[in-house]
């Protein structure tokens, strides 16, 4: 509390005296740490869901082939324009003098070296999606027959020859990231400034004060559950259909629902020996090797194709997304709904539910660092490397078609995401070696986002202890996979996005409601 020349509390400082200890409410059946009823709520449901969804697959099927497509073209405004709002929020927090905040207080120190914080951010944050849809999306923007072109620019009329990657680089730069930022930046503001719990309701304190405790804390906190998991899945759908693409294509073993769903569970197993390990051990040491295995595979891309071409494109695809930015990221007078509907407004869906999870994931692991540090670090850098990975990756595709290779374009016509990227490393050198390393970034890719899900989820429904007994991280694990599965099986890709989007929307005002908060707190601690 700090005190103005009257001895009348500054309205710039909030009080945040709270009697609340993280576990108080807590019950602890069979040994578990059960925040209720936020644990007992979110179970109930997604046990509920998986039993309905495997029972009904038909009719689950017919119910997401219909959803996704409804609410991104009814909601594509609210989508754009609130990741919008975020972006410009995150950026004036960088350049104002509340980006002098540090994190945990003036004298707290990071706990993890730039390399190992980098890693741990960007493989939570990223996932699956750099393999997976990196060669996908420039060629599906690219293809006439697909009505997809970005701001209806035709790619084969001269100037607009980097539309395609442009289009894809804007799904996975500035504007996604700025999610990641406002939820991560409030809950570790919110944590090691203030000492609440980590877990989303501590960051509406400002707003709903001892209410946060209450009915309305709980339904923010379910909420950010269901909505880290769906998105989660969503993921680990994605990476088994392509792990299972490639085990077809490089050793032969028939594509099948049943291969999709042992491959689910056999890396969910080995994301539960991940999340028994613990931060250190675990996530930290998995998320630096699928760093080191990713620039591997980058660097031989790079080398093995056009290099200067790739580099020069790259060049040319930067300046592009940048005078095209804004034009793409307003929703309105828009004539290409194909590229608007099908992909951004989904995309902002996607990063908003991922956003609990990989907030929270990122706050964890961000003590020390200051404000504006933290923006440039999680909104900059990550947009520029995925920038850099989808120019070379989308290039090298591009370039391959332009000289008379088919096999990326048949696969993406014919809507088989899943083996793109083997049929663009089938045309370089090692094919032998790149194809498998692939497979086993991807199930890296899984096992990071799985055990690190876990841990955030567990986190939630726990009331913000980061040391829940380890019985709860191995149940939601466990039901990461369940769903998974339950979501492939009934509906396949329309059913992962389908979910995805559902919980997306409404999470959306969750995230504007965290900024304004995120706000008032920053100035109660420049001013204190």
């Amino acid at each position: 509390m700090t005190e103005n020349s009257n001895s009348e509390q500054d309205d710039r400082v909030l009080d945040f005296d709270t009697e609340y200890e993280v576990g108080q409410d807590n019950i602890r059946p069979w040994g578990l740490d059960i925040h209720n009823p936020v644990f007992v709520i979110s179970a109930s449901v997604i046990i509920l869901f998986v039993l309905v969804a495997l029972t009904n697959q038909e009719a689950a099927a017919a119910f997401f082939g219909w959803l996704r497509p409804f609410l991104t073209s009814t909601f594509d405004w609210y989508l754009m324009m609130s990741i919008n709002i975020l972006l410009l929020f995150s950026f004036a927090l960088a350049i104002s003098p509340l980006g002098k905040v540090r994190i945990g207080g003036k004298d707290a120190r990071p706990d993890y070296s730039y390399a190992g914080w980098i890693a741990m951010l960007f493989s939570a944050g990223i996932g699956i999606g750099l393999l997976f849809f990196s060669v996908l999306e420039p060629m599906y923007y690219t293809l006439p027959q697909l009505d997809a072109w970005p701001l209806g620019k035709d790619p084969s009329v001269p100037g607009n020859e980097t539309m395609g990657i442009v289009g894809t680089v804007f799904h996975w730069g500035l504007n996604g990231w700025a999610a990641y930022v406002v939820v991560g930046l409030a809950l570790a503001i919110f944590h090691y400034n203030l000492k609440l719990p980590l877990t989303l309701r501590s960051a509406f304190y400002p707003i709903l004060g001892e209410r946060v405790w209450g009915w309305w804390g709980h339904v923010i906190d379910i909420l950010a559950v269901f909505s880290t998991l769906f998105g989660l899945t969503t993921t680990l759908g994605l990476g088994a259909q392509q792990v299972a693409a490639g085990l077809n294509d490089v050793f032969g073993i028939p594509t099948s629902e049943t291969l999709v769903v042992v491959l689910i569970v056999a890396i969910t197993a080995v994301a539960l020996v991940s999340v028994l390990l613990g931060m250190d051990a675990g996530v930290k040491r998995l998320s630096e090797i699928n760093m080191i295995m990713a620039v591997i595979l980058f660097l031989f891309v790079l080398l093995a194709g056009p290099t200067l071409y790739l580099l020069t494109n790259f060049g040319a695809v930067m300046r592009d997304y940048m005078i095209e930015l804004v034009p793409l990221s307003n929703p309105f007078g828009r004539s290409d709904d194909g590229y608007m509907h099908g992909w951004t407004t989904f995309y902002w869906a996607w990063w908003i539910a991922w956003s609990p999870f990989v907030g929270m994931f990122i706050a964890r692991i961000s003590r020390g660092r200051t404000v504006r540090e933290f923006i440039l670090c999680v909104l900059i850098a990550p947009s520029f490397v995925c920038a850099l990975w989808m120019s070379v990756f989308g290039g090298l595709v591009l370039e391959q078609m332009a000289n008379g290779y088919q096999g990326v374009a048949q696969a993406v016509a014919d809507y088989r995401p899943e083996i793109a990227l083997f049929r663009m490393l089938d045309q370089l050198p090692l094919y032998s070696i790149t194809a498998p390393v692939s497979l086993v970034l991807i199930v890296i890719f899984f096992v990071t986002s799985s055990d690190s899900g876990s841990l955030v989820i567990d986190t939630i429904t726990a009331g913000g202890k980061m040391d829940a007994p380890v019985a709860q991280r191995v149940f939601w694990a466990s039901f990461e996979g369940l769903v998974a599965i339950a979501l492939l099986l009934g509906g396949g890709l329309n059913a992962l996005q389908g979910a995805v989007v559902s919980l997306g929307i409404p999470f959306t005002l969750v995230v504007l409601a965290m900024a304004w908060c995120l706000y008032l707190a920053l100035r109660s601690e420049r001013y204190k």
